[in-house]
């Protein structure tokens, strides 16, 4: 098939998560013979900011690193939809595009054969509804949402007929355990400060333990205002900036654990959605300690694949029993591991996706002619 996906970013992972579920999904389709085309904006947010901030060698690292991927670059003003659609079985648009885009490819997929797919990974439909109720979906087949949440909120809003629980998932291709890596630190977080969404929860759940155990402790991320800097240097954590999404699998492999943090907007309002990075830190068999989040969903077991700290203090009493007993660390990491393997690889999300157009390609069957 020739599968068309309009997305913000393939190349560019600058405070843009989405990015790494891309990736993962681009090189799962190519490997089973399909022949995708990713569309990105030639001024999009993320790669912008990852030019200006990281410079031209961030893309040279990213093309090194996934040698089978590129993207087409447009200009959103002069955007030649049909010509983009042209020849396509199945087109994806991603929910951070204007409306104005999703609108003219609905427009255009009216007179064209192809099934259409809205992907939502974000959010905005619970926090910022009627920006989502602006969205024409009327000629989409549906939407896939990265969780139950979401799904419902598209039904109870009318947005759309048809919509589909996607979750994201782990490239196993590059989030893997990279053994007898010399130890760095005892802790890594991997993480955008972000815009106030969680500021608080950060020092509870990571800046004061850590501190309180004198763990070595490395911070990868971007958007760092000067103030969280500032609390990160007087509590001798060591703030490295932006890192890479496909260097994270060597920087896990060389600290002892990890810690999830989620947003205040996932951990209230989006109960069982976790974001990728618990994915990708399983995946990676690093073992991993949670801030609340609500497994909804049953996606994992918690205790047995990562623990959860209910507060602060057993964040703290968590840490340092998983740095003190190794092998239950071990265990846990394996256990983690296993669970990626056999629910939330990349290859089971395609699986799902490939499912989806099937099921569509079956009620066109079924239309009387």
């Amino acid at each position: 098939m020739r599968i068309v996906m309009w997305y913000h970013s393939l190349v560019s992972d600058w405070n843009h998560g989405n990015a790494h579920f891309l990736r993962g999904i681009v090189t799962e389709l190519q490997a089973r013979g399909h022949e995708v085309v990713v569309l990105e904006p030639e001024n999009g947010w993320s790669r912008s900011n990852l030019l200006t901030r990281v410079g031209r060698h961030a893309l040279s690292g990213f093309h090194a690193a996934y040698p089978t991927l590129q993207s087409t670059l447009y200009d959103p003003a002069k955007a030649d939809v049909g010509r983009h659609l042209e020849g396509a079985d199945v087109v994806l648009v991603h929910e951070w595009n204007d409306a104005a885009l999703v609108a003219a490819i609905g427009r255009e997929r009216a007179a064209g054969g192809y099934h259409l797919l809205f992907h939502d990974t974000h959010h905005r439909s619970v926090t910022e509804p009627d920006g989502m109720a602006g969205y024409d979906l009327s000629e989409y087949d549906g939407v896939l949402a990265f969780g139950e949440v979401i799904r419902h909120r598209y039904l109870d809003e009318g947005w759309a007929a048809q919509v589909w629980t996607w979750h994201e998932a782990a490239d196993v291709r590059v989030f893997r355990p990279l053994p007898d890596r010399p130890q760095e630190g005892d802790l890594v977080w991997i993480g955008n400060w972000g815009d106030g969404e969680r500021t608080a929860e950060l020092e509870e759940y990571l800046v004061t333990p850590a501190a309180a155990l004198g763990l070595r402790t490395q911070v990868y991320g971007v958007r760092y205002p000067d103030d969280a800097r500032a609390r990160l240097a007087e509590t001798h954590i060591d703030y490295r900036g932006w890192l890479p999404n496909y260097a994270v699998p060597e920087t896990f492999a060389r600290h002892a654990m990890t810690v999830h943090v989620p947003r205040r907007p996932y951990a209230i309002a989006l109960p069982g959605i976790p974001t990728i990075r618990v994915f990708e830190a399983l995946a990676c068999g690093i073992p991993l300690v949670c801030a609340p989040w609500d497994d909804a969903e049953h996606l994992f077991t918690p205790g047995a694949d990562y623990r959860v700290a209910e507060n602060g203090a057993a964040m703290r009493s968590q840490l340092a029993d998983l740095l003190n007993d190794r092998e239950a660390a071990a265990a846990m990491s394996a256990h983690g591991r296993h669970t990626i393997l056999q629910r939330h690889t990349c290859a089971h999300r395609v699986d799902e996706l490939l499912a989806i157009t099937a099921s569509l390609d079956a009620s066109l069957s079924e239309v009387p002619a």
